[in-house]
């Protein structure tokens, strides 16, 4: 703690003790009142002038020699008398009224001082009359005197009542007033107080207590109420500088907060995007700037009964009043205007007037209060390789430029993966640069599994047998990859395209050409990681459903860097039809969707399909690149016989043009070459001739093609002990 800060706990404590003289000698003196008002009741009682009081004209039941004073001040007559009836004798003149002790020099002190106590603080920023101060006093001086209950039970002529009450406040204070027991009013709305109200007991007459949270608040000790912090977390992240394009929006935020002044109520801050990480990042920046600490709450952590949720949002308000604190609410998987919670979100944002940051995709409308939108996207390419190079300095050359162009990472990440695959290197984890890649590959890696399987790419150039045009196809496709942040970035073309900063592909060809391997060999080539889609988790029966998860997918694939492999891609791809009916009208939708999804994705998108002709022609316009996988010819066939088998299998005297006569794909090729590894592990062989004529047998047959014994009569011929024909 600070100096300042214990000169001021000190001067609070001074400010409590004189509150706390100056409520006992009004309780004394009040209870002298009464014991006076009861004595020269019981003496006129024995003289046979006892006057009744109506105790349902008294909104406390006293003596009637008391009543009519206390009603005078607190319905504001002149005489002060409830109505009574017409023949009641008018009792003897009560005992004469002693001034009212008044406040003592030092509470007037502090409270005209710059720095006043916790208990004015609070009424001004409740709203809280004198009368209602004070009687948050009372209720204060049980908590921090318990030996006081003795003068409220003395005072309320009272044994059974040691204890506050609404009806002790309203006959010790000046100015009372009956409607400080409202709901309505700050001390009941704000829950300053806990009522305890067993059974009829009437209001008036019951126990009251001062809120926990308000005890230790006038005491000097400030902290968000327990009740709270379950729903929500605090934001606390390493101070450090934002990139420009993030620190403009914060900056924005100020802005508007600064503008709208001290007493009104601000608009909330809606941060549009899929990246949540970067608007907590500006959220973040912006509550500091204001001086206020951010708090995290998920809006699936929203009460959904009405109770609940109203004593939470009223808690919040409470504590923003008392604590510089802003919100923040993750909101950006709800769905706009629908779900179980967004009607809690809404009641929230309506009822609160302090900062609050909504975290969405898309903007959402009629919120109940002014909306101020921003897009806030991870660091531009250019920041994120400034990034790089500041984090890894002279250590990492080269490397900004190859980390920016493939991976979209915020400075915070970058700085942690640069410390961390330095940390690795030099612990004898491999070079820098193999660090750098690992690590961001797996801080990167997106959470793909329910929708996509990784494929762990093994093939090489060397084991792709293709025509030399197709090759260089995808030699291009390579080298556009690795060279996008020199002509996207340093070339300027990103500053005149909006669109199309992606690169999409198609592999056309029958099934076994080669289009998976052809795949791996790009994402061996470039480090990448790549996902193979699931098209039964991707597609949905339900309208939007499959909107959704594309979505998840481009984004997931676009801020990891990774590669989208679309297997049997016509069964998404394919041609929009004539709207006949609702389905076609929403299957539509979803190809609407996918041609502006890939389009506007950012990173490598590979389609394979072995029917081109199926696809949608707009597709087939914005593809980059479109490669033809042929029927691979004799010479490609005997290609790839001669690289099928791994080295350590052990093989007899093949006849490797005569395999390539066989009219089989790749994929045929590979399925006749393990099912002969099979036959020959279970004979104790090596792989011979006939065995693999035996297993293209069961090949040809299994894709129903025409068997030709004549190409297979190499098994008969050895059978009989003749040699190849």
């Amino acid at each position: 703690m600070t100096r300042e800060f214990d000169l001021w706990l000190a001067a609070n404590d001074n400010y409590l003790a004189a509150a706390l003289d100056w409520l006992r000698a009004r309780l004394v003196q009040l209870a002298e009142d009464e014991e006076a008002a009861a004595a020269a009741a019981a003496k006129q009682s024995r003289n046979g002038a006892l006057v009744s009081a109506d105790a349902g004209d008294s909104p406390v039941r006293v003596a009637g020699l008391r009543a009519r004073p206390m009603l005078g001040r607190l319905f504001h007559t002149e005489s002060g008398a409830p109505p009574a009836a017409p023949a009641a004798p008018e009792p003897a003149a009560p005992p004469p009224q002693r001034a009212r002790i008044a406040v003592p020099a030092a509470m007037a002190e502090a409270e005209a001082s710059e720095t006043p106590p916790p208990l004015l603080v609070l009424a001004k920023r409740m709203g809280l009359s004198a009368f209602e101060r004070q009687t948050l006093l009372l209720c204060l001086a049980m908590e921090l005197d318990p030996h006081i209950a003795g003068l409220y039970a003395r005072a309320q002529q009272d044994a059974a009542r040691p204890f506050p009450t609404f009806a002790l406040a309203l006959r010790l204070f000046d100015e009372p007033a009956w409607e400080v027991m409202s709901p309505e009013r700050p001390l009941r709305y704000w829950r300053l107080l806990e009522i305890n109200q067993p059974g009829a007991q009437a209001l008036i007459g019951s126990a009251l207590k001062a809120d926990e949270r308000i005890v230790n608040y006038l005491k000097g000790l400030n902290y968000l109420d327990d009740r709270l912090t379950p729903l929500l977390a605090a934001v606390e992240l390493a101070a450090a500088p934002l990139p420009p394009s993030q620190q403009s929006v914060a900056d924005s935020v100020v802005r508007h907060v600064e503008q709208a002044g001290a007493n009104a109520r601000v608009p909330v801050f809606q941060l549009l995007g899929a990246d949540s990480q970067s608007k907590l990042l500006i959220a973040h920046a912006g509550a500091e700037r204001l001086g206020l600490s951010l708090y995290r709450l998920p809006a699936e952590q929203l009460p959904g009964q009405t109770g609940d949720l109203e004593t939470f949002v009223r808690l919040w308000r409470r504590e923003s009043a008392l604590l510089p604190i802003a919100l923040y609410v993750e909101a950006a998987d709800l769905e706009r205007g629908g779900g179980a919670h967004m009607m809690p979100l809404r009641r929230l944002i309506e009822r609160d007037a302090g900062l609050l940051f909504l975290d969405v995709r898309e903007p959402w409308q009629e919120l109940g209060r002014d909306a101020v939108s921003f897009d806030a996207a991870r660091p531009a390419p250019a920041e994120q390789l400034a990034a790089w190079a500041e984090a890894l300095g002279e250590a990492g050359a080269g490397q900004p430029e190859r980390l920016s162009a493939h991976f979209n990472f915020n400075v915070p990440t970058i700085r942690q993966i640069a410390a961390t695959a330095a940390a690795d290197s030099a612990a004898g984890g491999g070079s820098l640069e193999q660090s750098l890649w690992r690590d961001s590959l797996r801080r990167a890696r997106p959470a793909l599994e329910q929708l996509a399987q990784i494929v762990q790419a093994k093939a090489g150039w060397q084991d792709l047998e293709l025509p030399e045009t197709e090759k260089s196809l995808l030699r291009q496709i390579v080298d556009q990859v690795k060279g996008r942040s020199a002509v996207y970035d340093a070339w300027g073309f990103r500053e005149r395209m909006n669109r199309g900063l992606g690169i999409s592909v198609l592999f056309a060809g029958e099934s076994g050409t080669g289009k998976t391997m052809a795949a791996e060999v790009i994402a061996n080539e470039l480090g990448l990681l790549i996902f193979r889609i699931d098209l039964s988790a991707v597609v949905s029966k339900y309208i939007g459903e499959t909107e959704k998860n594309l979505r998840k997918l481009f984004d997931a694939a676009e801020d990891g860097g990774a590669i989208l492999f679309f297997d049997e891609a016509d069964a998404l791809f394919g041609k929009r039809s004539e709207v006949k009916d609702s389905h076609d009208r929403y299957a539509n939708i979803e190809v609407n969707y996918l041609l502006q999804r890939i389009e506007a994705f950012r990173g490598l998108a590979i389609l394979a399909s072995n029917m081109k002709a199926a696809l949608d022609g707009a597709f087939l316009r914005r593809l980059r690149f479109i490669v033809n996988f042929p029927f691979p010819g004799p010479a490609e066939r005997a290609a790839i016989w001669q690289n099928i088998f791994p080295a350590r299998l052990p093989t007899g005297a093949l006849d490797y043009p005569r395999l390539a006569r066989l009219n089989l794909t790749g994929g045929s090729i590979h399925n006749i070459a393990l099912n002969a590894a099979f036959l020959a592990a279970e004979k104790g062989t090596p792989v011979t001739m006939p065995l693999l004529l035996d297993a293209a047998r069961t090949e040809f047959r299994k894709l129903e093609k025409p068997v030709s014994e004549a190409d297979l009569r190499w098994l008969e011929a050895t059978a009989t002990g003749g040699g190849a024909p």
